[in-house]
């Protein structure tokens, strides 16, 4: 199933219902017309389902109730049902009006993004030492609306970055129970995969290119759920013709996208490792440890490296 992680919707809060003009019965009883209850409120609610976007039709309107109108006898109207909008957790909601933002951080957390219209009040409530027989009462007040752009930025324990074909998604589903399609050619992975390895979630990011930064290839969409991850393990392959140039390339994008990337913990997995033979790892991984503090050779057909990395990750 693919992620859906931007999406357009505009949202919109319930009109409060209309005050009554109303008089007792009997002669003499005066205005007795109630309030219009209040608009229903729209509120976004976290949930740990990731592919919660999905639900949402774009540019759809979701609306909360609207307060009923008084009534007689002082009667208040009924209050207009709240309407929740459950979102994965780490999703930004972006005013496109404003460009106030709002982000839902935890599951469980709950944020008031409209607020409905407030009751008009009905005669009785109106009545003065002025006007004791009011005959009019109050319209209800129109709920609030936003069109809000919403991007999700996956949180994940760890990041699978590094340019195409380096392996990525092959060594997800060796670490986990995950099931990503992999083939012999770029590009196999369209959109981010997480996978389990006890509690620790794995992010594959789609492969980066060079100016994915300002917006080649598919990386630029992606680079947004870098910013979430505590630790990146840059994946690059042993077969490569210049390990330490690959290695530069992604820095630089992520530089491009956000200086801040750069400090992040990163571990470099020298991947696909049975493709070239130990002199030429021992090599590449010399090279590598020039610039990074920690090489790993790994190889899906190696049990014991896929073991070390799994021990090393828990």
């Amino acid at each position: 199933m693919a992620l859906i992680d931007e999406i357009n919707i505009k949202v919109k809060a319930g009109d409060g219902g209309d005050g009554a003009v109303s008089f007792g019965r009997r002669p003499g009883s005066g205005p007795d017309g109630g309030d219009g209850g209040d608009g229903g409120d729209v509120y976004g609610v976290g949930i740990g389902d990731i592919m919660a976007l999905k639900r949402y039709a774009p540019n759809k309107w979701y609306k909360a109730e609207n307060g009923r109108p008084g009534g007689r006898n002082k009667k208040t109207g009924k209050s207009g049902e709240d309407l929740i909008l459950e979102l994965p957790v780490a999703s930004l909601l972006i005013d496109k009006e404003t460009g106030e933002t709002l982000e839902i951080e935890n599951v469980g957390q709950k944020e008031l993004i409209c607020q409905g219209g407030r009751g008009g009040r009905g005669n009785w409530e109106l009545r003065s030492s002025v006007n004791t027989t009011p005959k009019k009462a109050e319209k209800g007040q129109p709920g609030e609306k936003r069109e809000l752009h919403v991007v999700l930025r996956l949180i994940a324990d760890y990041g699978l970055i590094g340019l195409p074909s380096v392996g990525k998604s092959s060594l997800l589903n060796e670490l986990t129970k995950a099931q990503v399609k992999t083939a012999a050619y770029h590009f196999t992975t369209l959109e981010p995969n997480l996978g389990a390895l006890n509690d620790k979630i794995i992010a594959d990011i789609p492969g980066l290119i060079e100016g994915a930064s300002q917006g080649r290839g598919l990386g630029f969409r992606f680079l947004k759920h870098i910013e979430k991850v505590p630790i990146l393990l840059h994946c690059i392959s042993a077969d490569s013709d210049s390990p330490t140039k690959d290695y530069q390339t992604i820095r630089r994008e992520l530089e491009g996208f956000d200086s801040e990337l750069l400090d992040k913990k990163e571990i470099i997995l020298l991947t696909k490792t049975d493709l070239v033979d130990d002199q030429e790892v021992a090599k590449k991984q010399g090279l590598l440890e020039e610039l990074s503090t920690e090489v790993i050779p790994i190889s899906i057909h190696d049990w014991d490296s896929i073991q070390n990395l799994k021990n090393i990750l828990r």
